[in-house]
C-alpha cells in the first residue's frame, strides 16, 4: 500500500508507524508513505497556509488555493480522505474497506479546518476517529493508519489474531487470561484450563456478548438487530 500524507507537519511521520509491526512493515515494503509538505505550496516567502473564515469568526481556514496546489500536484487518483471530526465514524468495517486500496491520500487539516470548496472539487472524504477535537489531523491519521496496516497481508505473525477482535464479529473482545493459573487469589476460568476447544469458544462467545451488553450498548442493540436479520 502507497500512502501519501499532506501536512504543514511531515516530521511527525511515521512516528510510532515506524515502530513494532508496522515499523516492520514498513521496513519489509508491505507499506510506505511521503510526507507532502503543504507549505512547500504556499504563494509568500512566509510559507502561508491560512488565512481568516469568511464571514467572520473565530481561528484560522486553510486556503484553497495553497492546498488545492498541493493536491493537483500530489494527487493521482485512489482514495482521498480528510480527517476531520466531522466526518463518518472510522469502525472497523471501514478499516478493513481502506485496507483493500492499493494507494491512499490523507489531508491532515489544522487550525479550524479546510476551505470547503477544495474537498468539493478533489471529492475528499471526511474520517473521523471520534467525537472529540485535536490539535491536528496528524494524530488521527496514525491511528487510522495504525489499524489499517495491521491488517494488510503478512503484517500480522498470524491472520487469525485479528479474527477474535472486539469489532471483528460486532461483540467487544472476550476477558484475556496467561500464567500463572492463581493470582491474588484469583484464578483463570476452568474451562480454559480444559482443553476442550468447543467449550473455549462457547465461553468466550458468551463472554463478549455479557462484556459488549454492558459497555457498549450502543454495540449491543446493532448487534442484536444483525442477528435478527
Amino acid at each position: 500500500m502507497k500512502v501519501k500524507i499532506l501536512t504543514i507537519f511531515p516530521e511527525l511521520f511515521p512516528g510510532f508507524l515506524g515502530t513494532s509491526l508496522t515499523g516492520k512493515a514498513l521496513d519489509e515494503g508491505k507499506w510506505s508513505y511521503e510526507a507532502v509538505n503543504i507549505r512547500d505550496y504556499a504563494f509568500d516567502k512566509h510559507g502561508s497556509v491560512d488565512d481568516t473564515p469568511a464571514g467572520g469568526g473565530a481561528g484560522m481556514i486553510m486556503r484553497p488555493d495553497v492546498l488545492g496546489a498541493a493536491l493537483q500536484d500530489c494527487y493521482h487518483g485512489g482514495r482521498l480522505l480528510n480527517m476531520s471530526p466531522r466526518g463518518a465514524p472510522l469502525t472497523q468495517a471501514k478499516v478493513h474497506e481502506l485496507a483493500a486500496e492499493q494507494e491512499l491520500t490523507i489531508i491532515c487539516s489544522r487550525f479550524e479546518g479546510i476551505d470547503e470548496r477544495v474537498l468539493e472539487v478533489f471529492g475528499a472524504e471526511d474520517i473521523s476517529i471520534g467525537d472529540y477535537v485535536l490539535t491536528g489531523g496528524e494524530q488521527a491519521a496514525m491511528i487510522m493508519l495504525d489499524a489499517i496496516i495491521r491488517l494488510l497481508p503478512g503484517v500480522l505473525g498470524n491472520d487469525e489474531s485479528f479474527v477474535s477482535e472486539s469489532f471483528e464479529d460486532g461483540l467487544l473482545e472476550y476477558p484475556q487470561y496467561t500464567k500463572p493459573a492463581e493470582w491474588q487469589g484469583r484464578r483463570v476460568p476452568d474451562v480454559l484450563l480444559s482443553g476442550h476447544h468447543q467449550k473455549i469458544a462457547d465461553w468466550r462467545h458468551l463472554q463478549s456478548e455479557i462484556v459488549t451488553e454492558q459497555r457498549r450498548p450502543d454495540l449491543w442493540k446493532k448487534y442484536l438487530a444483525s442477528k435478527k436479520i
